[in-house]
């Protein structure tokens, strides 16, 4: 039982801390990274579909995106949905291919994404507190029905928190590296 549990709350942590990895990967910085553009949409073919699924996205420079549709007719359609995002950047149809230039980021824009990662982060972090918790009530809760031993409680709390505190080291390593990206001019 303690076993399953442990590995049930270890795989749950992991995927708090890979979904906080992905929501802070696209937020644009002012460094090109194809992962910009994961959450775009595009409406081509009678269907809204993932960029992804649609054109091939590369970072050929530090400041630049080159998005290469599949097929050619589908290029403004990607172009307008680039356009249309929230991410503020202008796609340049340039034949086959699409071009993103990547703008450097304000003073007041660092400031405000800084803000906005450290939420992000601190809400990985709540998920991953949560899980602990919950982890830690079955484990008392099967102490007192006396399905587990009372040292087999106390050890499996222990392996619970080093789960726990690996998970925010990591959330914290991803923040740390993702601020100073924000950061960098």
């Amino acid at each position: 039982m303690i076993d399953e549990l442990l590995a049930d709350i270890g795989e749950r942590m992991s995927k708090t801390v890979k979904n906080t990895s992905h929501e802070l990967a696209v937020i644009r910085t002012g460094k090109a990274s194809p992962a910009l553009l994961d959450n775009i949409r595009v409406e081509c073919w009678g269907e809204v579909l993932p960029l992804k699924q649609v054109a091939g996205i590369s970072a050929p420079e530090p400041r630049l995106l080159v998005v290469q549709p599949w097929d050619q007719s589908t290029a403004e359609a990607v172009a307008r949905s680039i356009d249309k995002s929230d991410l503020g950047l202008r796609a340049n149809l340039d034949g086959p291919i699409i071009r993103i230039p990547i703008p450097k980021l304000s003073e007041e824009r660092r400031k405000e994404l800084t803000r906005h990662v450290r939420k992000l982060a601190e809400e990985g972090r709540t998920g991953v507190r949560n899980l602990r918790r919950e982890a830690n009530d079955s484990l008392k809760k099967a102490c007192k029905e006396g399905t587990i031993s009372e040292d087999r409680e106390k050890r499996a709390l222990d392996e619970v928190q080093k789960l726990h505190d690996s998970a925010i080291a990591e959330i914290d390593a991803i923040l740390a590296s993702k601020e100073s990206e924000i950061t960098e001019v």
